[in-house]
């Protein structure tokens, strides 16, 4: 299923954290943390300024970003867990 998020949201699919520490201390998935990094997989057109005109998110496909643990909506989307949140909720832009 094809999906294209609506004006300034982003479609994001949480990459997921590490599952032992860095002493090698494996990491049960009851006590894991929400992953707060993921990669865009879709962005909308842009939300509209005062004027009507469309601004553009500065966001694009492939972009991996930082969010905070309980930003946007998690929904499933063929099968898989994905979040729909406001470009606004990211916080940065890993390069």
């Amino acid at each position: 299923m094809a999906f294209r998020p609506l004006h300034d949201r982003v479609v994001v699919q949480a990459l997921e954290s590490e599952s032992k520490t860095a002493g090698g201390i494996i990491i049960p998935d009851t006590a894991k943390e929400k992953p707060s990094q993921g990669k865009i997989l879709s962005v909308g057109p842009g939300a509209r300024d005062s004027d009507g005109q469309v601004v553009p998110l500065e966001l694009k496909k492939g972009d991996t970003v930082l969010y905070g643990k309980y930003s946007g909506t998690e929904v499933k989307i063929d099968g898989k867990d994905m979040l729909i949140m406001r470009e606004s909720d990211v916080m940065g832009v890993v390069e």
